[in-house]
C-alpha cells in the first residue's frame, strides 16, 4: 500500500481521532505501534498504551487535527502537514498551529509516527 491508499488510511484516522474512536485508529495501526506523546513528551509503545495516552489526555485536553497537505518520501514514510488546534476543558486555545506528522507504515499499517514543526 503506497501513496493514495496511504493518504486515505491516515484521513480515516484523523476522521476517526477527532470524533474519539480509538478502535478505528488503533485498527490502522500495528500491534506494536510506536507512537509519540505529543503532549508529555517520550513515546508509548502499542495499543494498550495508545489507547491510555488519549484516554488521559482527552480527560484534560480537546485537540483536533485536521491534514492540510501530504507528502509521500523516497524511504516509504508519508509526511502529513496539519491543522492542530488544542483547547482547554473551557475551550480557551491552548495552541493552534501546523505541525507534520511523519508516518512509517508496515504490511499496510502505521508502525510508527514522529511529529515535527513545520519549517520555513
Amino acid at each position: 500500500m503506497t501513496g493514495p491508499a496511504n493518504h486515505q488510511l491516515l484521513a480515516n484516522m484523523y476522521a476517526a481521532f477527532n470524533r474519539r474512536d480509538v478502535n478505528a485508529v488503533l485498527a490502522a495501526m500495528t500491534p506494536d505501534v510506536v507512537w509519540p506523546n505529543g503532549w508529555e513528551g517520550g513515546t508509548v509503545l502499542g495499543h494498550d498504551q495508545v489507547r491510555e495516552y488519549w484516554r488521559h489526555q482527552w480527560h484534560e485536553i480537546n485537540s483536533t487535527v485536521v491534514p492540510t497537505a501530504y507528502a509521500d518520501r523516497s524511504d516509504g514514510r508519508t509526511a502529513v502537514t496539519v491543522h492542530q488546534v488544542v483547547r482547554d476543558k473551557q475551550g480557551g486555545v491552548i495552541t493552534d498551529q501546523q505541525v507534520v506528522h511523519i508516518y512509517r507504515f508496515v504490511h499496510g499499517l502505521v508502525s510508527d509516527m514522529e511529529i515535527t514543526q513545520v519549517s520555513g
